[in-house]
């Protein structure tokens, strides 16, 4: 049995918080140069330097990305053979506080959601998995809710076909319009139920963006699919118009019951932000 120190946690959550809210994610920041060389628009163009521009100050400076330095979100997973000396979460969330508080981050959480009140950096959206081994693998996700008020679930019938799932998804990215920063990395959830759905779209997000390879699986000619129709929107960055629109599709499946079939949509912004330690 390996134990790990409660305070070694706290100290790895900070440190996390401030490279993925200060330092844009590689293959994201590649997908946007991409993008960038690819596009014919002028302005979709300009767009799309100054996005490139000020992941470059960003880090160089160690400052935010964005303003909204989102909802922590914290998937966890646990190897079986490892002891937590203290508790779990409140070390997770001493992390968060201390490390977007010496990132002077913004404060964006209200413990209570109806009756709001002062926002603080208290609370996190935790996610925990158990996985054979010992070790301790964390990933924080700040999520900003300009992108994440986009996203939308639906239970579809058993019955429905692949165009329909494709119509959903891109009515969805179309409805956002330029309203939550595009380009968009948009992640897709299938099977599961309601809620499953919903947490497989965002950990969609969590994956290498790719579409650019041979697709051979049926997720990879449905994410092929779905990237050139949301592109055909021409919604383009910051919502000027031109080809990208969306950076890629991730897609995340899992079984599911007989007589439904859940399907989630999770949009990030062009400000896709993760960092993840193993310890």
């Amino acid at each position: 049995m390996r134990v790990i120190d409660a305070k070694k946690i706290t100290e790895t959550v900070a440190d996390l918080c401030l490279k993925a809210n200060c330092s844009l994610r590689s293959d994201v920041l590649a997908k946007i140069k991409s993008a960038y060389r690819k596009e014919p628009d002028g302005k979709a163009r300009e767009a799309l330097a100054e996005i490139i521009n000020n992941a470059k100050i960003a880090q160089r400076e160690r400052l935010a990305i964005c303003q909204d330095t989102g909802m922590p979100i914290v998937f966890i997973d646990i190897g079986q053979n490892v002891r937590i000396k203290g508790g779990l979460r409140a070390a997770v969330e001493r992390g968060i506080a201390k490390g977007y508080k010496k990132g002077c981050f913004r404060e964006s959480i209200v413990c209570d959601p109806l009756k709001r009140g002062k926002p603080s950096y208290r609370g996190a959206v935790i996610h925990t998995e158990i996985t054979r081994g010992s070790r301790l693998k964390l990933t924080v996700m700040p999520k900003g809710f300009g992108c994440e008020n986009k996203s939308v679930l639906r239970m579809f019938l058993p019955t429905v076909s692949i165009e329909e799932i494709k119509d959903f998804v891109v009515e969805t990215v179309e409805s956002a319009g330029p309203d939550a920063c595009p380009p968009y990395v948009v992640g897709v959830g299938i099977g599961g139920g309601a809620d499953y759905a919903s947490l497989l779209a965002k950990k969609a997000l969590l994956g290498k963006l790719t579409n650019d390879q041979r697709p051979t699986t049926n997720d990879q000619i449905l994410s092929r699919d779905l990237l050139k129709r949301i592109n055909k929107l021409k919604i383009g960055p910051m919502g000027l118009g031109g080809k990208a629109t969306c950076l890629a599709v991730n897609i995340e499946e899992y079984p599911t019951h007989i007589a439904g079939l859940p399907v989630a949509v999770n949009i990030s912004c062009h400000a896709l932000r993760s960092a993840t330690a193993v310890l």
